[in-house]
């Protein structure tokens, strides 16, 4: 698990669009909210990713990008996307290497077996690349608002002097 003060984890990821992420180009430039969610499509992760595009702009006001991540494939996040009108942007993690650097896959008892699940988490990052904000196991109602008071709270828009 991550802790406030750590360092986030670099990484590089495709998104709906197939289109490679680096997350170290944020680095200096702008702050993120990044996102963990279980599944495309289903009611949580829909109404997560949904509140998130909806406070898009106000987000981007603050100095601060949204990035959604899944295990799901691109092809899955694009539909997705254009289902539900989502304007965030989602990024693929088919082998869960993230999730497992950002601590969101955990083993859980399903059905009477142990499965692999990634578990909801929001992590706050501010634009030098630390963690300002984790927060596991989350549930989505009310959710994207609590974080975006926890964002207007940093000073994200202030000097950098860190570099990838």
């Amino acid at each position: 698990m991550l802790y406030r003060g750590a360092v986030a984890p670099e990484f590089r990821l495709p998104d709906a669009d197939m289109e490679w992420f680096d997350f170290c180009s944020l680095r200096g430039r702008q702050a993120a909210v990044l996102f963990f969610y279980p599944r495309d499509n289903t009611p949580y992760c829909t109404l997560e990713a949904a509140d998130f595009s909806d406070r898009e702009n106000d987000f981007s006001d603050l100095g601060c990008v949204i990035l959604g991540v899944s295990r799901d494939d691109c092809l899955s996040h694009a539909d997705f996307r254009d289902k539900h009108g989502l304007s965030i942007r989602l990024l693929s993690d088919e082998h869960g290497e993230v999730c497992r650097k950002f601590g969101v896959s955990q083993f859980r008892e399903r059905d009477g077996h142990k499965k692999l699940c990634i578990i909801r988490s929001t992590f706050i990052i501010d634009k030098n690349g630390i963690v300002q904000h984790a927060l596991y196991d989350v549930h989505p109602k009310g959710h994207v608002t609590d974080v975006y008071q926890l964002v207007k709270t940093l000073d994200i828009k202030g000097k950098h002097h860190a570099h990838c």
